[in-house]
C-alpha cells in the first residue's frame, strides 16, 4: 500500500491508537506492524477476529497481558542445556501465570455460548500449571530465593543466622569490655564482607586482629579482632554454600522448563497475537465501531460514518456511496465546509477496513476491497498558491497515473489548484475524465464551477456538496449527494459587511451563464430543501397513520374478545335460568298431582301458591339487570369538555366529549366507542393529577396548559422496530402513561425471534417507577404483548 497515502490520510494516528490498547509489548509490536491487507479472505479472517473480541469484550471485559514477557533468548539457552538465571525463570512463571488467566478468560461459562474464531488461539494456551507453582515457590524475587526451594538451602540459612547472632555476640563483648576506650565509635561495622571495630591509630597495638581498611583521615582503623577471624571465616564458608544450593536450585528449574520448550513458545506466540485482537477489539468498543461488509465490486456505501480522529461529540456523519451507480464524486462547497474531511473518512475507512479494524460508522456499511489507495490532500490552505504548490500536486498526480489500475481509490483535495483558474479546470477535467473512463473508483474536492457542469452532464460522474448556512455563515457539515455545492461568495461577502455597490459591480463580472448556474445551483438547494421538508411531513403521516391503524385494530381485537366473553357468560347464565325454571316447573307439577289425590285444603293450596309466587319474584329479580345509581346527585355544569367519567349501564370509562344538552344528554368517547349518555348515568372519576414543570407550558399570557401526557393511549405498538427505536419510543410513553395515571398499560410487541421483546424486558427491569410487568394471558395477547403496572 502506498505509505505516503497511508500518511496523508492519517493512517498512522490510527496505529498509535490501537498500540495504546494492548497490554504487552509483543502486542503493541504487531500493533505497530499493522497494515492494510488486499487478500479478501485474510480481510475476512481480522475482521471476524476484530467482531469476536468486541463480543466478548462486551460481555466479560477487557483481559489483560500484562505478564506476557518475550523469553525467546532464555528459550534458545535451555535448547543448548544453559541453566537460567532467577529472573529468567520468574519471566518464565509470568507469562505461564498470564496463560492459566488468558485460558481461563477464554473459556465459554454457559452451554448455549456460541463458539468464535479466537477458541483456536485460546485452546493453544498450556498454563503447565506443575512448573508454574514450583517456579513461583521457589523464586520470590529477581535477586530472592526462597527458603522452602530446597531442605538444604534451608538447613544453610539456619546456620548463616545462627552464626550471625554468635558473631554479633562476641563482637558486642568486646565492645561492652576493655576495648571500649581504645574505639573511635561504640559501633560493629562491615568492611568487605568481614565483621570490624573503629579503632583509633593510635591504640593500633593495643588491639590483636587483622587491619582492613582505615579512615581518609587515617584516624581511624578497622580492624576485625583476632576472637572473630575464624567466626568470619566460617561465615564466609557459609554463603559460599548458600550460593552452589542456590545454583542448584536454578539448574533444577531450568531442567524443568526444558521440557516444555515448545509449549511456552506457542505460548507467548498465542498471547501476543491474542493482545493483538483484543486491542482491536478495544479499540472498535471505544470508537463506538462496528464491522464492515466487503464486497469486490468497487462498491462504498458508508452509513453515518464518523471520521475516527475528531471528536466524536462534535463531528457530523456523513452518508456516502460510490461505485454503485456513478465511479467519480465531485464534491464542492465552501472552505472549512468538510469536503476534505469528507474525503478523508472514506480513505482512511477503506485503509481501517483492510487492515482488520472495524470502522465507526452504523452497520451494514460497505467497503471494497482496493490493492492501491492514492490521496493527493494538502494538509495546509493558503490564500495565495504559488507555482511550486501546484507543481508538487501534479507531481503526485503524475506518479498516481503511471500506477494506478482498476483496483485502485484515487483522492484528489482541490485538484488543479495553484494555477490560473481556466487552465487548471480544464487539466482537472481532463484527469477526471481519463480516470472515469477507464472505471477507476475517484473522489475529487473543487472550487471550480467547470467541474459542476462536467458532473452534471456526464453519465457515471456525480456531484455532492458539503451544505453552508447562510444565515449563520457556518458550515453544517452535512455532504449531500447528487447536489453541487454553491460558492456562496457574494452573500459571506454581504454578511461580513462589504459594500452593496462592490457586489453589485462584481456581478456585473459574471457572465450571463454564470449567472443562471449560480441561480440554477440555488434553485435546486431550495427544492431541495422543500423536497426534504415534505418527504419527513409525508414519512411522520405514514408514520401516524400506522399507529393509528395498530390502536384501531387492537381497540377492534378487546371489543371482539369482550364480546365473546360477554356472549359466554349470557349463555351460560341463561342456561343456569331455564335448568332452574325446568326444575321449579316440575316441582310445582308434582305438588299440584299430590294435591289433586288428596284432601289437601283450601288453605294449604293457597299457602303454596304465595311460595310459588315469591320463588318467580325472586328469580325475576336475581336475573334483571341492576341499573346502578351514581354516588351522588350531577349537575350540567359539573360536566366538561376532557372530563373522566363511568358510564354505569355499560360498565365502561370514557372522556366527555360534548357538553351536556337541555336534557342532560352529552356525547361519550370510550376507546373508538362514541356514544349519547344521560349525565344520570354518568359518574365522575375523581383522579389525583400530580404535574411537574416538565408536564406544563407557560403561555404568553402566564396560564398553564397541560400536556399532551394527559390524553395518552392505553398502549403502545412497536413492532417492526429495532431494540433502539423501541426502547427510545417506549420511554416517552412510559412517562407520560405515569403522569396520566395511567395502569396497566399494553407494550404490543410481537412474538417473532423474541429479540424485540428481550430487549425490551431489559429495560423495564431498569425503570425504577415500575411495579412489574408480565407477558399477556390468553386473550390479551400471549407472549406478543408485555402488561406494565406502575408504582
Amino acid at each position: 500500500m502506498n505509505q505516503k497515502s497511508l500518511t496523508k490520510l492519517e493512517f498512522p494516528k490510527i496505529i498509535e491508537m490501537l498500540t495504546d490498547h494492548a497490554s504487552s509489548p509483543g502486542g503493541a509490536s504487531f500493533c505497530r506492524r499493522i497494515k492494510p491487507m488486499t487478500d479478501l479472505n485474510k480481510i475476512i479472517t481480522a475482521q471476524e477476529q476484530t467482531a469476536a473480541a468486541f463480543t466478548r469484550i462486551v460481555k466479560k471485559g477487557i483481559p489483560s497481558f500484562s505478564g506476557c514477557y518475550a523469553v525467546s533468548d532464555s528459550l534458545k539457552r535451555l535448547e543448548i542445556g544453559s541453566a537460567l538465571s532467577a529472573p529468567e525463570l520468574l519471566r518464565i512463571g509470568k507469562l505461564l501465570q498470564t496463560t492459566a488467566r488468558i485460558k481461563s478468560y477464554g473459556r465459554h461459562e454457559n452451554a448455549d455460548d456460541q463458539a468464535d474464531c479466537l477458541d483456536v488461539y485460546f485452546e493453544q494456551l498450556a498454563p503447565l500449571t506443575p512448573l508454574s507453582t514450583e517456579i513461583d515457590r521457589c523464586i520470590l524475587g529477581e535477586d530472592e530465593i526462597s527458603d522452602d526451594a530446597s531442605s538444604k538451602l534451608k538447613q544453610i540459612r539456619r546456620s548463616i543466622n545462627g552464626m550471625n547472632d554468635k558473631i554479633h555476640s562476641t563482637m558486642t563483648g568486646l565492645l561492652n569490655g576493655s576495648m571500649r576506650t581504645y574505639l573511635q565509635d561504640a559501633i560493629i561495622t562491615m568492611r568487605g564482607d568481614r565483621y570490624c571495630l573503629p579503632v583509633k591509630a593510635e591504640y593500633r597495638s593495643q588491639v590483636n586482629g587483622l587491619i582492613h581498611d582505615q579512615s581518609a583521615t587515617g584516624s581511624t582503623l578497622f580492624i576485625e579482632p583476632m576472637a572473630v577471624v575464624k567466626l568470619n571465616n566460617d561465615l564466609k564458608e557459609l554463603y559460599a554454600q548458600e550460593q552452589e544450593e542456590i545454583q542448584v536450585i536454578l539448574a533444577r528449574l531450568s531442567v524443568d522448563a526444558a521440557e516444555y520448550i515448545e509449549e511456552i513458545r506457542l505460548n507467548y506466540k498465542a498471547l501476543v497475537e491474542l493482545d493483538f485482537i483484543f486491542a482491536k477489539g478495544a479499540l472498535a468498543l471505544d470508537m463506538n465501531a462496528s464491522r464492515p461488509v466487503f464486497n469486490t465490486e468497487g462498491r462504498i456505501r458508508i452509513r453515518e460514518g464518523r471520521h475516527p480522529l475528531l471528536d466524536r461529540k462534535k463531528v457530523v456523519p456523513i452518508s456516502l456511496t460510490l461505485g454503485d451507480t456513478f465511479d467519480l464524486l465531485v464534491i464542492t462547497g465552501p472552505n472549512t465546509g468538510g469536503k476534505t474531511v469528507s474525503l478523508k473518512t472514506v480513505g482512511l475507512f477503506t485503509l481501517m477496513g483492510q487492515a482488520g479494524l472495524h470502522i465507526p460508522a452504523l452497520d451494514r456499511s460497505e467497503l471494497a476491497v482496493f490493492n492501491q489507495v492514492y490521496a493527493d490532500i494538502g494538509d495546509e490552505q493558503s490564500i495565495e498558491q504559488s507555482l511550486s504548490t501546484f507543481s508538487s500536486h501534479m507531481t503526485n498526480v503524475v506518479s498516481f497515473l503511471n500506477h494506478v489500475d482498476e483496483n485502485s481509490l484515487v483522492l484528489f483535495d482541490e485538484l488543479g489548484a495553484g494555477t490560473d483558474p481556466t487552465e487548471g479546470a480544464a487539466l482537472a477535467i481532463a484527469i477526471l475524465s481519463h480516470l472515469h473512463n477507464r472505471g477507476i473508483r475517484t473522489m475529487a474536492t473543487t472550487h471550480y464551477s467547470e467541474l459542476k457542469v462536467f458532473a452534471l452532464s456526464t453519465p457515471g460522474v456525480e456531484n455532492a456538496c458539503c451544505e453552508f448556512d447562510v444565515e449563520t455563515l457556518s458550515p453544517t457539515y452535512h455532504l449531500l449527494i447528487g447536489i453541487p455545492g454553491k460558492s456562496n461568495a457574494f452573500a459571506i461577502s454581504e454578511k461580513l459587511g462589504l459594500p452593496d455597490y462592490i457586489i453589485q459591480d462584481a456581478k456585473t463580472h459574471l457572465t450571463e451563464e454564470d449567472e443562471s448556474f449560480e441561480d440554477l445551483l440555488t434553485d435546486l438547494e431550495q427544492s431541495r430543501k422543500t423536497i426534504e421538508k415534505e418527504r419527513e411531513e409525508v414519512a411522520s403521516y405514514r408514520r401516524e397513520m400506522e399507529r393509528l391503524k395498530s390502536e384501531l385494530k387492537n381497540q377492534q381485537e378487546k371489543l371482539d374478545t369482550q364480546r365473546d366473553r360477554i356472549i359466554r357468560e349470557a349463555n351460560a347464565r341463561a342456561t343456569d335460568i331455564v335448568q332452574e325454571a325446568k326444575d321449579f316447573a316440575d316441582e310445582t307439577m308434582k305438588n299440584f298431582r299430590k294435591f289433586g289425590k288428596a284432601s289437601i285444603s283450601a288453605s294449604e293450596m293457597e299457602k303454596e301458591r304465595e311460595r310459588i309466587r315469591k320463588q318467580l319474584s325472586k328469580t325475576e329479580n336475581k336475573n334483571r339487570l341492576e341499573k346502578k345509581k351514581p354516588s351522588k346527585a350531577y349537575k350540567a355544569s359539573d360536566f366538561h369538555l376532557g372530563d373522566s367519567v363511568k358510564v354505569l349501564s355499560m360498565n365502561l370509562t370514557g372522556t366527555v366529549n360534548s357538553l351536556p344538552d337541555a336534557k342532560g344528554n352529552l356525547f361519550v368517547q370510550m376507546g373508538i366507542l362514541r356514544s349519547q349518555v344521560n349525565i344520570s348515568d354518568l359518574e365522575l372519576i375523581e383522579e389525583p393529577l400530580t404535574v411537574t414543570a416538565k408536564q406544563m407550558r407557560k403561555t404568553s399570557s402566564g396560564k398553564m396548559k397541560m400536556g399532551k401526557s394527559m390524553h395518552v393511549s392505553p398502549e403502545i405498538n412497536l413492532l417492526g422496530k429495532t431494540v433502539d427505536e423501541a426502547v427510545a419510543e417506549l420511554d416517552k410513553y412510559l412517562d407520560d402513561a405515569y403522569i396520566a395515571h395511567l395502569s396497566p398499560v399494553r407494550i404490543v410487541h410481537g412474538k417473532g425471534t423474541g429479540a424485540l421483546r428481550n430487549g425490551i424486558h431489559q429495560y423495564l427491569r431498569r425503570q425504577k417507577h415500575i411495579k412489574s410487568f408480565r407477558l399477556g394471558a390468553f386473550g390479551e395477547g400471549d407472549a406478543g404483548v408485555t402488561i406494565v403496572e406502575f408504582k
